[in-house]
Protein backbone atom coordinates (compact mmCIF):
# COMPACT_ATOMS: atom_id res chain seq x y z
CA UNK A 1 0.00 0.00 0.00
CA UNK A 2 1.45 3.39 -0.93
CA UNK A 3 1.97 6.12 1.65
CA UNK A 4 -0.70 8.76 2.19
CA UNK A 5 0.70 12.20 1.33
CA UNK A 6 -0.41 15.16 3.43
CA UNK A 7 0.35 18.86 2.93
CA UNK A 8 0.14 20.67 6.26
CA UNK A 9 -0.33 24.48 6.28
CA UNK A 10 0.19 26.38 9.56
CA UNK A 11 1.32 29.90 10.42
CA UNK A 12 3.69 28.82 13.18
CA UNK A 13 5.17 25.36 13.67
CA UNK A 14 7.43 25.96 16.65
CA UNK A 15 7.15 23.37 19.46
CA UNK A 16 5.57 24.74 22.66
CA UNK A 17 4.97 28.15 21.04
CA UNK A 18 1.34 28.15 22.19
CA UNK A 19 -1.58 25.79 22.75
CA UNK A 20 -2.22 25.35 19.03
CA UNK A 21 1.42 24.44 18.38
CA UNK A 22 1.44 21.96 21.25
CA UNK A 23 -1.70 20.33 19.86
CA UNK A 24 -0.22 20.08 16.37
CA UNK A 25 3.03 18.58 17.63
CA UNK A 26 1.12 15.94 19.59
CA UNK A 27 0.02 14.71 16.16
CA UNK A 28 3.22 15.42 14.25
CA UNK A 29 5.33 13.53 16.79
CA UNK A 30 3.11 10.49 16.23
CA UNK A 31 3.36 10.32 12.42
CA UNK A 32 3.98 6.77 11.23
CA UNK A 33 6.54 7.30 8.46
CA UNK A 34 5.73 3.87 7.05
CA UNK A 35 2.15 4.96 6.35
CA UNK A 36 2.35 8.73 5.85
CA UNK A 37 4.50 11.32 4.14
CA UNK A 38 4.09 14.98 5.14
CA UNK A 39 5.11 18.27 3.56
CA UNK A 40 4.82 21.34 5.78
CA UNK A 41 4.24 24.94 4.72
CA UNK A 42 4.56 27.63 7.39
CA UNK A 43 5.63 31.18 8.16
CA UNK A 44 7.77 30.28 11.18
CA UNK A 45 9.25 26.89 11.86
CA UNK A 46 12.22 24.57 11.36
CA UNK A 47 13.60 23.38 8.02
CA UNK A 48 12.45 19.85 8.81
CA UNK A 49 9.83 18.38 11.13
CA UNK A 50 10.48 14.75 12.04
CA UNK A 51 12.57 14.35 8.87
CA UNK A 52 9.83 15.81 6.64
CA UNK A 53 10.52 18.95 4.58
CA UNK A 54 9.14 22.28 5.79
CA UNK A 55 8.68 25.10 3.25
CA UNK A 56 8.87 28.52 4.90
CA UNK A 57 7.17 31.56 3.40
CA UNK A 58 7.90 35.18 4.15
CA UNK A 59 6.09 36.55 7.17
CA UNK A 60 5.31 39.83 8.92
CA UNK A 61 4.86 40.58 12.63
CA UNK A 62 1.33 41.39 13.78
CA UNK A 63 1.27 44.96 15.23
CA UNK A 64 -1.10 44.11 18.09
CA UNK A 65 0.98 41.07 19.07
CA UNK A 66 4.55 41.20 17.68
CA UNK A 67 5.32 37.70 18.97
CA UNK A 68 3.05 36.33 16.25
CA UNK A 69 4.00 36.49 12.59
CA UNK A 70 1.58 36.32 9.68
CA UNK A 71 2.71 34.19 6.76
CA UNK A 72 2.52 35.95 3.38
CA UNK A 73 2.54 33.21 0.72
CA UNK A 74 1.91 35.58 -2.20
CA UNK A 75 5.61 36.56 -2.33
CA UNK A 76 6.62 33.03 -3.36
CA UNK A 77 3.29 31.59 -4.51
CA UNK A 78 4.49 30.12 -7.82
CA UNK A 79 7.50 28.46 -6.20
CA UNK A 80 5.33 26.94 -3.45
CA UNK A 81 2.79 25.62 -5.97
CA UNK A 82 5.59 23.99 -7.95
CA UNK A 83 6.85 22.20 -4.84
CA UNK A 84 3.31 21.17 -3.90
CA UNK A 85 2.61 19.78 -7.37
CA UNK A 86 5.86 17.82 -7.20
CA UNK A 87 4.77 16.35 -3.84
CA UNK A 88 1.36 15.17 -5.21
CA UNK A 89 -0.69 15.33 -2.01
CA UNK A 90 -3.73 13.21 -1.20
CA UNK A 91 -5.01 15.40 1.66
CA UNK A 92 -4.52 19.01 2.75
CA UNK A 93 -4.48 20.00 6.42
CA UNK A 94 -4.99 23.74 7.10
CA UNK A 95 -4.57 25.09 10.61
CA UNK A 96 -6.33 28.47 10.36
CA UNK A 97 -8.25 30.62 7.83
CA UNK A 98 -5.31 33.04 7.49
CA UNK A 99 -3.71 34.29 4.27
CA UNK A 100 -1.68 31.08 4.23
CA UNK A 101 -4.81 29.08 5.02
CA UNK A 102 -6.72 30.60 2.14
CA UNK A 103 -3.76 29.98 -0.16
CA UNK A 104 -3.87 26.33 0.91
CA UNK A 105 -7.63 26.19 0.43
CA UNK A 106 -7.37 27.62 -3.08
CA UNK A 107 -4.67 25.12 -3.95
CA UNK A 108 -6.76 22.23 -2.57
CA UNK A 109 -9.84 23.41 -4.45
CA UNK A 110 -7.97 23.73 -7.76
CA UNK A 111 -6.48 20.24 -7.35
CA UNK A 112 -9.72 18.68 -6.03
CA UNK A 113 -8.06 17.66 -2.76
CA UNK A 114 -9.97 17.08 0.51
CA UNK A 115 -9.23 19.48 3.38
CA UNK A 116 -9.14 18.78 7.12
CA UNK A 117 -8.82 21.48 9.79
CA UNK A 118 -8.70 21.82 13.56
CA UNK A 119 -10.50 24.83 15.03
CA UNK A 120 -7.59 26.07 17.16
CA UNK A 121 -8.30 29.76 17.74
CA UNK A 122 -11.60 31.53 18.32
CA UNK A 123 -10.63 34.78 16.57
CA UNK A 124 -14.18 36.10 16.84
CA UNK A 125 -13.77 36.50 20.60
CA UNK A 126 -10.68 38.70 20.11
CA UNK A 127 -12.40 41.55 18.31
CA UNK A 128 -14.15 43.03 21.35
CA UNK A 129 -10.80 43.19 23.20
CA UNK A 130 -8.68 44.72 20.47
CA UNK A 131 -11.31 47.21 19.29
CA UNK A 132 -12.89 48.16 22.62
CA UNK A 133 -11.81 51.78 22.08
CA UNK A 134 -13.38 51.75 18.60
CA UNK A 135 -16.74 50.17 19.47
CA UNK A 136 -18.38 51.25 16.21
CA UNK A 137 -16.08 48.82 14.38
CA UNK A 138 -16.85 45.75 16.49
CA UNK A 139 -20.11 44.62 14.86
CA UNK A 140 -18.97 45.18 11.23
CA UNK A 141 -15.70 43.35 11.90
CA UNK A 142 -17.47 40.48 13.62
CA UNK A 143 -19.90 40.19 10.72
CA UNK A 144 -17.05 40.16 8.21
CA UNK A 145 -15.06 37.58 10.18
CA UNK A 146 -18.10 35.32 10.55
CA UNK A 147 -18.60 35.41 6.78
CA UNK A 148 -14.94 34.54 6.10
CA UNK A 149 -14.81 31.78 8.71
CA UNK A 150 -18.08 30.18 7.72
CA UNK A 151 -17.15 30.03 4.05
CA UNK A 152 -13.70 28.65 4.85
CA UNK A 153 -14.80 25.88 7.22
CA UNK A 154 -17.75 24.95 5.02
CA UNK A 155 -15.17 24.09 2.33
CA UNK A 156 -13.45 21.55 4.59
CA UNK A 157 -14.34 17.86 4.53
CA UNK A 158 -13.70 17.60 8.28
CA UNK A 159 -13.40 20.22 11.01
CA UNK A 160 -12.28 19.17 14.48
CA UNK A 161 -14.00 21.28 17.14
CA UNK A 162 -12.74 20.87 20.72
CA UNK A 163 -15.95 21.30 22.69
CA UNK A 164 -19.71 20.99 22.37
CA UNK A 165 -20.26 24.53 23.65
CA UNK A 166 -17.97 25.94 20.96
CA UNK A 167 -19.70 23.85 18.29
CA UNK A 168 -23.03 25.29 19.42
CA UNK A 169 -21.61 28.82 19.34
CA UNK A 170 -20.24 28.36 15.82
CA UNK A 171 -23.54 26.88 14.65
CA UNK A 172 -25.31 29.95 16.03
CA UNK A 173 -23.23 32.14 13.68
CA UNK A 174 -24.55 30.16 10.72
CA UNK A 175 -21.50 27.94 10.23
CA UNK A 176 -22.51 24.60 8.68
CA UNK A 177 -21.93 21.75 11.12
CA UNK A 178 -22.26 18.68 8.90
CA UNK A 179 -18.47 18.29 8.76
CA UNK A 180 -17.89 18.93 12.50
CA UNK A 181 -16.29 16.33 14.73
CA UNK A 182 -15.91 16.87 18.48
CA UNK A 183 -12.20 16.27 19.02
CA UNK A 184 -10.92 17.46 22.36
CA UNK A 185 -7.34 17.52 23.63
CA UNK A 186 -5.20 15.02 25.46
CA UNK A 187 -3.01 15.15 28.54
CA UNK A 188 0.32 13.58 29.43
CA UNK A 189 -0.50 12.11 32.84
CA UNK A 190 3.14 11.19 33.45
CA UNK A 191 4.08 14.87 33.14
CA UNK A 192 1.11 16.60 34.77
CA UNK A 193 0.43 14.81 38.04
CA UNK A 194 -0.18 15.52 41.74
CA UNK A 195 3.01 13.55 42.38
CA UNK A 196 4.99 16.57 41.14
CA UNK A 197 3.99 18.59 44.21
CA UNK A 198 6.98 20.32 45.84
CA UNK A 199 6.09 22.46 48.86
CA UNK A 200 9.71 23.47 49.37
CA UNK A 201 9.89 24.85 45.83
CA UNK A 202 6.78 26.92 46.39
CA UNK A 203 8.00 28.15 49.77
CA UNK A 204 11.29 29.26 48.21
CA UNK A 205 9.42 31.01 45.41
CA UNK A 206 6.96 32.88 47.64
CA UNK A 207 8.90 33.17 50.90
CA UNK A 208 5.98 31.84 52.95
CA UNK A 209 3.53 28.95 53.37
CA UNK A 210 0.35 30.81 52.39
CA UNK A 211 -2.00 29.28 49.80
CA UNK A 212 -1.07 30.16 46.22
CA UNK A 213 -3.38 31.27 43.43
CA UNK A 214 -1.90 30.44 40.02
CA UNK A 215 -2.62 31.85 36.57
CA UNK A 216 -0.75 30.28 33.64
CA UNK A 217 -1.23 31.41 30.06
CA UNK A 218 -0.08 33.93 27.49
CA UNK A 219 -0.34 37.44 28.93
CA UNK A 220 -2.51 39.02 26.25
CA UNK A 221 -5.70 40.97 26.85
CA UNK A 222 -7.99 38.48 25.10
CA UNK A 223 -7.37 36.17 28.06
CA UNK A 224 -9.63 38.52 30.06
CA UNK A 225 -6.74 39.86 32.11
CA UNK A 226 -8.87 42.81 33.27
CA UNK A 227 -10.93 40.38 35.35
CA UNK A 228 -7.79 38.62 36.61
CA UNK A 229 -6.48 41.97 37.86
CA UNK A 230 -9.85 42.81 39.40
CA UNK A 231 -9.89 39.53 41.36
CA UNK A 232 -6.35 40.24 42.57
CA UNK A 233 -7.42 43.70 43.76
CA UNK A 234 -10.57 42.36 45.40
CA UNK A 235 -8.74 39.78 47.50
CA UNK A 236 -5.98 42.27 48.28
CA UNK A 237 -8.48 44.89 49.49
CA UNK A 238 -10.13 42.23 51.64
CA UNK A 239 -6.68 41.42 53.06
CA UNK A 240 -7.14 37.77 52.14
CA UNK A 241 -3.87 35.93 52.94
CA UNK A 242 -2.55 34.33 49.77
CA UNK A 243 0.19 34.41 47.14
CA UNK A 244 -0.34 35.17 43.47
CA UNK A 245 1.91 33.50 40.90
CA UNK A 246 1.65 34.41 37.22
CA UNK A 247 3.29 32.08 34.69
CA UNK A 248 3.54 33.18 31.08
CA UNK A 249 4.69 35.98 28.84
CA UNK A 250 3.10 38.31 26.34
CA UNK A 251 2.42 41.86 25.25
CA UNK A 252 0.38 42.68 28.39
CA UNK A 253 3.00 41.49 30.89
CA UNK A 254 4.33 44.94 31.83
CA UNK A 255 0.82 46.28 32.42
CA UNK A 256 -0.04 43.25 34.55
CA UNK A 257 3.11 43.65 36.63
CA UNK A 258 2.28 47.30 37.22
CA UNK A 259 -1.30 46.54 38.24
CA UNK A 260 -0.45 43.43 40.30
CA UNK A 261 2.64 44.66 42.18
CA UNK A 262 2.65 41.92 44.84
CA UNK A 263 2.21 39.05 42.38
CA UNK A 264 5.19 36.87 41.47
CA UNK A 265 5.78 36.77 37.71
CA UNK A 266 7.86 33.73 36.76
CA UNK A 267 7.76 34.19 32.99
CA UNK A 268 7.24 31.43 30.47
CA UNK A 269 8.17 28.04 31.93
CA UNK A 270 8.92 24.76 30.22
CA UNK A 271 6.52 21.90 30.84
CA UNK A 272 8.62 20.26 33.54
CA UNK A 273 8.80 23.43 35.64
CA UNK A 274 5.14 24.24 34.99
CA UNK A 275 4.11 20.74 36.10
CA UNK A 276 5.72 21.34 39.50
CA UNK A 277 4.05 24.72 39.84
CA UNK A 278 0.61 23.32 38.96
CA UNK A 279 0.91 20.49 41.48
CA UNK A 280 2.24 22.76 44.24
CA UNK A 281 -0.24 25.66 44.01
CA UNK A 282 -3.68 25.77 45.69
CA UNK A 283 -6.12 27.20 43.12
CA UNK A 284 -5.95 27.74 39.37
CA UNK A 285 -7.73 30.87 38.18
CA UNK A 286 -8.58 31.23 34.49
CA UNK A 287 -11.04 33.98 33.47
CA UNK A 288 -10.45 33.66 29.71
CA UNK A 289 -13.50 33.26 27.49
CA UNK A 290 -11.59 33.12 24.21
CA UNK A 291 -10.40 29.51 24.51
CA UNK A 292 -11.45 26.87 22.03
CA UNK A 293 -10.47 24.27 24.62
CA UNK A 294 -8.11 25.53 27.33
CA UNK A 295 -5.10 23.23 27.56
CA UNK A 296 -3.87 24.91 30.72
CA UNK A 297 -7.10 24.11 32.56
CA UNK A 298 -6.74 20.42 31.74
CA UNK A 299 -3.06 20.49 32.76
CA UNK A 300 -3.98 22.08 36.08
CA UNK A 301 -6.74 19.53 36.72
CA UNK A 302 -4.45 16.60 35.92
CA UNK A 303 -2.02 18.06 38.48
CA UNK A 304 -4.69 18.08 41.19
CA UNK A 305 -5.10 21.85 41.14
CA UNK A 306 -8.66 23.08 41.68
CA UNK A 307 -9.81 25.23 38.72
CA UNK A 308 -11.85 28.41 39.21
CA UNK A 309 -12.65 29.50 35.66
CA UNK A 310 -14.97 31.56 33.49
CA UNK A 311 -18.31 30.06 32.58
CA UNK A 312 -17.53 30.78 28.93
CA UNK A 313 -15.43 29.53 26.04
CA UNK A 314 -14.38 25.94 25.47
CA UNK A 315 -12.78 25.55 28.92
CA UNK A 316 -16.12 25.44 30.70
CA UNK A 317 -16.93 22.02 29.22
CA UNK A 318 -14.20 20.46 31.35
CA UNK A 319 -15.41 21.81 34.68
CA UNK A 320 -18.55 20.52 36.37
CA UNK A 321 -19.45 23.31 38.76
CA UNK A 322 -18.97 22.28 42.38
CA UNK A 323 -17.79 18.78 41.38
CA UNK A 324 -14.26 19.18 40.01
CA UNK A 325 -13.91 22.96 40.24
CA UNK A 326 -16.01 26.10 39.89
CA UNK A 327 -17.33 28.12 36.96
CA UNK A 328 -17.83 31.84 37.50
CA UNK A 329 -19.75 34.66 35.88
CA UNK A 330 -17.05 35.61 33.35
CA UNK A 331 -16.49 39.28 34.25
CA UNK A 332 -17.63 39.19 37.87
CA UNK A 333 -14.51 39.55 40.07
CA UNK A 334 -16.57 39.05 43.23
CA UNK A 335 -17.75 35.64 42.00
CA UNK A 336 -14.17 34.42 41.44
CA UNK A 337 -13.06 35.83 44.80
CA UNK A 338 -15.95 34.12 46.62
CA UNK A 339 -15.21 30.75 44.99
CA UNK A 340 -11.49 31.03 45.76
CA UNK A 341 -12.23 31.81 49.41
CA UNK A 342 -14.63 28.87 49.51
CA UNK A 343 -12.00 26.43 48.21
CA UNK A 344 -9.18 27.70 50.40
CA UNK A 345 -11.37 27.90 53.49
CA UNK A 346 -12.62 24.31 53.36
CA UNK A 347 -9.88 21.65 53.26
CA UNK A 348 -12.23 18.66 52.72
CA UNK A 349 -13.92 20.50 49.83
CA UNK A 350 -10.56 21.33 48.26
CA UNK A 351 -9.43 17.71 48.61
CA UNK A 352 -12.62 16.39 47.01
CA UNK A 353 -12.53 18.86 44.11
CA UNK A 354 -8.85 18.06 43.53
CA UNK A 355 -9.45 14.30 43.41
CA UNK A 356 -12.38 14.69 41.01
CA UNK A 357 -10.34 17.03 38.79
CA UNK A 358 -7.59 14.41 38.46
CA UNK A 359 -10.14 11.65 37.81
CA UNK A 360 -11.85 13.69 35.08
CA UNK A 361 -8.54 14.48 33.35
CA UNK A 362 -7.79 10.79 32.82
CA UNK A 363 -10.41 10.54 30.07
CA UNK A 364 -8.36 12.83 27.77
CA UNK A 365 -6.00 10.55 25.84
CA UNK A 366 -3.63 11.77 23.10
CA UNK A 367 -3.08 8.28 21.71
CA UNK A 368 -6.78 7.84 21.00
CA UNK A 369 -7.09 11.36 19.55
CA UNK A 370 -4.11 10.78 17.27
CA UNK A 371 -5.59 7.49 16.06
CA UNK A 372 -8.80 9.30 15.12
CA UNK A 373 -6.83 11.92 13.19
CA UNK A 374 -4.69 9.48 11.20
CA UNK A 375 -7.69 7.24 10.50
CA UNK A 376 -9.54 10.28 9.16
CA UNK A 377 -6.58 11.17 6.92
CA UNK A 378 -6.75 7.69 5.45
CA UNK A 379 -10.50 7.93 4.96
CA UNK A 380 -10.12 11.28 3.18
CA UNK A 381 -7.27 10.02 1.01
CA UNK A 382 -8.99 6.75 0.16
CA UNK A 383 -12.80 7.08 0.31
CA UNK A 384 -14.75 3.94 1.20
CA UNK A 385 -15.26 2.86 -2.41
CA UNK A 386 -11.52 3.16 -3.03
CA UNK A 387 -10.61 1.49 0.26
CA UNK A 388 -12.24 -1.68 -1.03
CA UNK A 389 -9.63 -1.77 -3.81
CA UNK A 390 -6.62 -1.00 -1.59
Amino acid sequence: MRKIKVVFFAEILIPDFDGASRTMYQLLDRIDADRFEFLFVCGSGPDKINHFQCIKTRSLSIPLNPKYKLAIPSFTADEIRTQLDRFKADVVHIATPSLLGHFGMEYAHNRALPVISIYHTHFLSYISYYFKYLPFLIKPLEKRLVSIQNQFYASCKKVYVPSVSLADELAATGMPTENFRIWQRGIDASLFSPSKKDSDYLRQLTGNALPTILFASRLVWEKNLETLIAVYNKLKSDQFPCNWVIAGDGSAKKDCMRQMPDAIFVGQLDHDALAVLYASASVFIFPSMSETFGNVVLEAMASGLVPVIADGGGSKDMVVDGVNGFRCEPNNANDYADKIRMVLGDAPLQERLSADAVSHSKSFDWEQLAKIYFDDLRELAFPVTENLKV
